[in-house]
């Protein structure tokens, strides 16, 4: 038995090993090949920019200018006001489109509700070694490849979505951008920060609520106008959008009144939810007081379908066994985190009753629902999580329908449901 405990602890540093070497060197590549994208710094208070392209990056590199930043460009935006979940700097990706349309897109990136949870960060180490690891607290090079150029966010003519102006608000925060709050914890053996020790204590900083108002203000001075938005996240940015849409309208973008909200994999029933937003997180009342059961999705969607009737259109979408969030289900619930096929089958279950649930709440609510699979041991069996900001977006189809046209028809109000068979 000994032996077979150190033999499978070998095999995890092993995993751990090679999980961050790839890490390292995707961020040593990006930046090798002049990949990073370049800063735009905002004037405060003027509505101008300043474009800086880094040393890395190519044509005109290490020159700045004053103007509007080039069409089809992805830019990193520095937030002065921003903050991620380690304390470090915090900025946001725009890209600014062919047309007058706007996406703003809450990324996703794991969340931690105690102790445990904040002691364990996300690094591609424990991603490969499959160890408990719950959130982003950072924006490290590497974070680039998740935010942009990819999915809904890749330029392309195979992309309906190429023209369109973005504002990508990045996470590392773990409170689905709805957070306010310091929340202290002691470092863990898992994972130790450089310069820390297990035992030391630390501060996680929820500061996902004050990133994401700074962020609205930056792209508000780069977009002030919007035709037809759309107000999109994945995973726990997916959670974000029933939470912080009318404030992206009615603070933002009052006169826009072509909205479209969707969410992508946004299932994770708990009991404490009302506690974590209310105590851990310290979100904005009326973000908790609305919650009444175990799922935040419904009951969120259920006060924005109340208070706005038929002003939005509401698009969900979700994988029928999704590996990471059965995981996190079954930590959340039977402190396990790990995925096999009697907890995705739970998670299937749990699926279709929040389908119904959402279709109540709504009789217009539209979805995407889809059973993808990657040929990866990390997956145990189970599908993809997420697809929008994922090659699947265009590359894949569900019912001969990729998800990318789906998603271009029901933002043009051309509104169809894809998968429902699967759920029968």
């Amino acid at each position: 038995m000994a032996n077979e405990k150190a033999s499978v602890l070998k095999s995890k540093n092993w995993m751990v090993r090679i999980g961050n070497l790839v890490e390292e060197s995707i961020a040593k590549g990006i930046y090798e090949l002049g990949q990073e994208a370049p800063v735009l710094l905002l004037s405060p208070g003027s509505g101008t920019a300043m474009a800086h392209l880094q040393e890395a990056g190519g044509a005109g590199s290490g020159q700045q200018y004053f103007g509007t930043p080039e069409a089809k460009v992805w830019y990193k935006v520095p937030i002065a006001d921003g903050r991620c979940g380690d304390g470090s700097e915090y900025h946001i990706y725009v890209r600014k489109g062919t047309s007058d349309k706007l996406c703003v897109f809450f990324s996703g990136g794991g969340i931690a509700i105690n102790e445990y949870m904040a002691a364990r960060p996300v690094n591609g180490g424990s991603v490969a070694a499959w160890l408990p690891n719950y959130y982003w607290n950072n924006l490290r090079l590497f974070t680039q490849v998740m935010n942009i150029g990819v999915g809904i966010t890749r330029g392309g003519s195979d992309n309906p979505f190429d023209d369109w102006n973005f504002i990508v608000i990045t996470y590392a925060t773990g409170d689905m951008h709805i957070g306010d709050s310091r929340f202290h914890y002691k470092v863990s053996e898992d994972s130790v920060p450089e310069g820390m020790k297990p035992g030391d204590e630390a501060i996680l900083y929820f500061h996902g609520y004050r990133n994401f108002l700074a962020a609205m203000r930056a792209g508000k001075t780069l977009f002030p106008t919007a035709s037809k938005l759309l107000i999109a996240g994945e995973s726990a940015g997916a959670f974000a959008v029933p939470a912080l849409a009318e404030q992206v309208v009615g603070e933002f973008y009052p006169s826009c009144h072509d909205v479209t909200l969707f969410s992508d994999s946004a299932q994770l029933l708990y009991r404490g939810w009302k506690r974590t937003l209310r105590d851990v997180w310290q979100a904005r009342r009326e973000l908790w007081m609305g919650v009444n059961s175990r799922s935040i999705t419904v009951d969120w969607y259920r006060g924005v379908c109340t208070r706005q009737g038929n002003r939005f259109r509401y698009l969900y979408s979700g994988s029928v066994r999704d590996y990471l969030l059965s995981a996190f289900y079954n930590d959340v619930t039977n402190k396990v985190y790990d995925t096999d096929s009697e907890i995705q089958e739970e998670y299937y279950r749990q699926m279709k009753r929040m389908i119904v649930d959402l279709r109540k709440v709504s009789p217009e609510f539209t979805f995407y629902i889809h059973d993808w699979h990657r040929p990866l041991s990390m997956y145990r069996g189970g599908t993809i999580h997420t697809a929008v900001r994922q090659p699947e977006f265009t590359l894949r189809t569900q019912d001969d329908v990729t998800m990318a046209y789906w998603l271009s028809e029901c933002v043009e109000g051309r509104t169809f449901d894809v998968g429902m068979q699967l759920l029968v």
